[in-house]
């Protein structure tokens, strides 16, 4: 499933290839996030133009509504949302973070009030599993429990043992052809909690290993040294997903470290909330200054939202028009697929850290 290519030895970066059922994903890769079988506000073939190459979906969501059976009887979720590329389902572990004032933990799994029409909603380690084979997806993930950071040491490790035997009750209940299964490593900020984490679950073989309960309170330096300390402890001939992270900054952080995957909602909601990322810094593009600027976005970029001019994205989101939005998220979206076009030649030419220095270092000037 997993080949790894390159390994640039100035540092950690890694540049490798997953090959699944629905094609190939080169790695590093950032996944949009599309929670509900949509990646908010861009149509698929909008989304296969900005270069991404896998998608996220969730099982906690999409088992809810539509459900996965009616999802199934509509010729699975690759059929169903029209992407026929990997799909990576999340577990439903993040909602037990989220969702934490309608949840409640026990031993056999997590029992929701329906945060639609507050029905009770039981999601066990087996039941996760069962959803997402039943969706069909490529890669489906464990069922975690994630604790909020931060939090008390006691907490933080019974999260982590919990996780470590719903790995072990989840790949018990895998039976899917071609469907991968990952783990993932909790234990908060505490090296050694991180370090017993990998190691159970490296024993147990899995797919993938995922990192996570990160940025979900912590600071980014919190989070590069808990990467450091839990990096070294996870299999090398394994893809490693660092889940919900996040900025460009962060996603190069990772990479550095020896991270292979990425997803977060960051691209998508901030250019709803009209802010682009360029190679020339955020851009606010409701701010009164772009209101007669014929410049575009960003011109190092080809996309939609690039070839009109920041003056008319401006009066996009000044006068309530959709458009904007969807243009600001699809140019997010094509500028993360970049940063990881340029992270992934700059691997294969031994120089990661000298891009890694340059793009921090255009940054800082700009802030």
């Amino acid at each position: 499933m997993f080949t790894l290519l390159y390994q640039d030895n100035t540092c950690g970066a890694r540049r490798g290839r997953i090959i699944t059922e629905h094609g190939t994903v080169e790695t590093p890769a950032f996944m949009p996030v599309g929670t509900l079988g949509t990646v908010k506000g861009v149509e698929i073939s909008q989304l296969e133009l900005t270069g991404a190459e896998m998608i996220l979906g969730n099982t906690y969501h999409l088992s809810l509504r539509p459900g996965e059976n009616i999802i199934n009887s509509l010729g699975g979720l690759h059929q169903f949302t029209g992407w026929q590329k990997p799909i990576l389902t999340d577990s439903g572990g993040f909602q037990i973070f989220s969702l934490a004032r309608i949840m409640r933990i026990e031993e056999q799994g997590a029992v929701f009030r329906s945060h639609i029409d507050g029905s009770k909603f039981e999601l066990s380690p087996e039941r996760s599993i069962k959803i997402q084979e039943t969706l069909g997806s490529d890669i489906a993930m464990v069922l975690d429990h994630v604790a909020a950071l931060p939090n008390e040491r006691n907490i933080i490790e019974d999260a982590m043992l919990r996780s470590v035997r719903w790995a072990k009750r989840c790949k018990t209940a895998a039976n899917h052809p071609y469907q991968k299964l990952f783990a993932i490593i909790q234990g908060g900020l505490d090296p050694k909690l991180r370090q017993d984490c990998a190691e159970m679950l490296a024993e147990l073989d899995f797919a993938g290993y995922a990192i996570g309960g990160l940025s979900v309170g912590e600071t980014a330096e919190e989070m590069y040294e808990t990467l450091d300390c839990t990096l070294q402890f996870m299999p090398i001939g394994k893809p490693r997903y660092l889940m919900g992270v996040g900025t460009p900054i962060d996603i190069l952080n990772g990479i550095l470290r020896g991270v292979d995957l990425f997803d977060c909602v960051m691209p998508t909601r901030n250019g709803r909330n009209a802010l682009a990322f360029t190679d020339s810094g955020p851009v606010r593009i409701r701010n009164a200054k772009h209101k007669t600027d014929n410049k575009p976005l960003d011109e190092n970029c080809s996309c939609p939202a690039c070839k009109r001019c920041r003056g008319y994205l401006r009066h996009l989101f000044i006068a309530g028009e959709m458009l904007g939005p969807i243009l600001l998220a699809i140019h997010n979206l094509t500028y993360y697929q970049r940063v990881m076009s340029r992270a992934r030649i700059s691997i294969e030419q031994n120089n990661f850290k000298e891009f890694y220095k340059e793009y921090i270092e255009q940054f800082k000037s700009i802030n």
